[in-house]
């Protein structure tokens, strides 16, 4: 049996949120038109359903809430928010959030439609802009300590000769390009559940310092070398897609993945979720960024080079995803 063909009921329970979440995007759609806002609550209801079934029982998941800086800075109202374990029992309700204390925010759309990418990457850059940058390692200078992503039922391009999962890949480029001045307050997840789901991808330094021979990589990485960022897309159009493919598994597994990196107890079901390979293959394209990303004692070394590469959770990797 291929690794195409193997069996697992981790795949089943993708099949069945699947499943469910289409359910769930037909019923409300026959009244979407008379009452829209019901409609937006009962979407983001059932996300937020989703996330408590799936995340450990120690976040708390709520909807409809704001997030405020140490310095009283507040961030747009966001659909739903996931709270550390840490988080004030008596604050739960407040409707203002924390910052410290919330682990991953999303924004929640029934029907996604372009607009909605550039306005949720505008209140990503809003809302990681609310951290501190931090340094140390270069895993903690390419990354906000929260997680932001966009959740779908579907998507508005349904028409014979329309290309949705290339309108989405586009519009993230372009929108990333445009208000995104750091890697670290990039999008980090979106997700249609019946199309397709794109995750962010950190490469953190490829130059001359790695490599002997660099002409050939210069072409590529410019000649003083280059940090990379994607969103890599996963689709069933993917060419080397396995076939148990579903979006609500790359949103698990690499929402999981995210989390463990703050969160270590969460390490050996983030780990497990990976090697099951619950979300199959994607790809996408580099954006490059000039070494001056990071703090001067970070550039130096991972422009000599001074990374490990294939080992999983070392905040000196050449890679995150």
């Amino acid at each position: 049996m291929t690794n195409k063909e193997k069996s697992h009921d981790l795949y089943d329970f993708m099949f069945q949120i699947s499943n469910e979440m289409a359910s769930e995007y037909e019923r409300i759609q026959k009244r979407a038109t008379e009452d829209p806002g019901t409609a937006g609550d009962q979407g983001e209801e059932n996300w937020a359903t989703l996330l408590r079934d799936w995340l450990p029982a120690t976040y708390e998941v709520v909807t409809k809430g704001r997030i405020i800086s140490h310095k009283g800075e507040m961030s747009p109202q966001i659909d739903i928010l996931v709270l550390n374990d840490s988080y004030p029992r008596k604050l739960l309700d407040k409707k203002i959030y924390l910052a410290a204390g919330v682990a991953a925010a999303f924004e929640c759309k029934v029907t996604l439609i372009a607009s909605h990418i550039k306005e949720a990457i505008k209140n990503c850059v809003k809302v990681k802009s609310l951290f501190q940058p931090r340094t140390g390692t270069p895993y903690k200078e390419l990354h906000a300590p929260i997680i932001y992503g966009l959740l779908a039922h579907s998507h508005s391009w349904k028409g014979e000769k329309s290309t949705p999962i290339e309108n989405i890949k586009t519009k993230l480029i372009i929108e990333d390009q445009n208000h995104v001045d750091h890697p670290r307050k990039m999008l980090d997840l979106l997700c249609v559940a019946d199309l397709a789901a794109w995750s962010s991808c950190i490469s953190t330094f490829f130059g001359p310092g790695q490599i002997a021979d660099w002409d050939q990589m210069a072409k590529l990485y410019g000649p003083n070398g280059s940090a990379t960022t994607a969103y890599i897309g996963h689709s069933s159009s993917d060419i080397n897609q396995v076939k148990h493919f579903t979006p609500v598994g790359v949103l698990i597994s690499y929402l999981s993945q995210k989390l463990a990196w703050e969160h270590p107890e969460y390490r050996s079901l983030a780990d497990y979720y990976r090697v099951a390979n619950i979300s199959g293959s994607g790809s996408g394209s580099m954006r490059k960024w000039e070494a001056t990303i990071y703090s001067n004692g970070i550039r130096t070394r991972v422009q000599k080079g001074h990374l490990s590469n294939g080992v999983f959770w070392d905040e000196w990797s050449v890679h995150f995803s």
